[in-house]
């Protein structure tokens, strides 16, 4: 079972899915139709590249960064946050508990993932 998949599948998640780094290609499981899930993948991916152009330039004058390599992102809106790891992305509701359970385990299948893009 892939890591969106598992992850769609815990109680509270919207939907996850994941994305080619190129943008033309995403699979997803969850409340999503397909156009939705199209925008979710163009704007996950577009974020990711944009924080890892903020992660270097953070970087870039010091020796010893704590954000280099980044590994992923979050935002947390009032009713529900997202978060990719890699390029994996997930939308959920803000329940209590559940963005912890959701990034442990994104963290610990894709844990090895050193560089997104």
């Amino acid at each position: 079972m892939s890591v969106y998949a598992e992850l769609a599948d815990i109680p509270g998640v919207i939907a996850a899915g994941e994305y080619a780094y190129r943008g033309d290609r995403y699979n997803y499981k969850g409340q999503l139709n397909d156009e939705m899930a199209r925008m979710a993948s163009i704007m996950c991916r577009a974020t990711t590249m944009g924080t890892h152009m903020q992660t270097e330039i953070l970087c870039a004058n010091s020796e010893n960064c704590p954000f280099d390599p980044a590994h992923g992102w979050m935002v947390r809106g009032p009713r529900f946050s997202v978060c990719v790891v890699a390029n994996v992305f997930c939308f959920l509701q803000n329940e209590a508990g559940l963005l912890n359970r959701v990034m442990k385990k994104m963290q610990d299948k894709l844990a090895d993932v050193e560089k997104m893009i």
